[in-house]
């Protein structure tokens, strides 16, 4: 069971994630802001490519940016979950069965929502 110390400090974490999945987006945003007028992220002088490859590696830089703004996304909205699981006196306990999820767990993955051994059989099973 989390001790209301041990608890406090788990919060502080996930407000630690929460403002780190923020920036990210917030990060992601104002390159995107920027995007009207992208010869400012290339520095190149002309808006004709030099060469087709450039094209590819411009595309595969918006894509990755994309897939790390997805994972702050869902890192934020999993954080935020567990805020509210806390504030409903429901942090730390399993969904699917209801039992403690281990201190080592939460201390491992703040946003744990099931036990270890859960998660893995509810893997195999899908």
């Amino acid at each position: 069971m989390l001790t209301e110390q041990k608890q406090k400090k788990l919060k502080d974490r996930l407000l630690e994630m929460k403002a780190e999945a923020e920036k990210q987006m917030e990060d992601y945003q104002d390159d995107q802001a920027k995007e009207d007028y992208p010869n400012d992220r290339t520095g190149e002088i002309s808006s004709v490519a030099d060469h087709p490859g450039d094209q590819g590696t411009d595309q595969f830089e918006r894509e990755k940016e994309q897939t790390f703004y997805e994972q702050a996304r869902e890192k934020l909205m999993e954080v935020e979950d567990a805020l509210q699981r806390m504030e409903e006196g429901r942090y730390g306990v399993s969904e699917k069965s209801g039992d403690p999820i281990p201190v080592e767990r939460l201390e491992a993955m703040p946003t744990a929502r099931y036990k270890v051994e859960e998660l893995e059989e509810m893997e195999r099973n899908s």
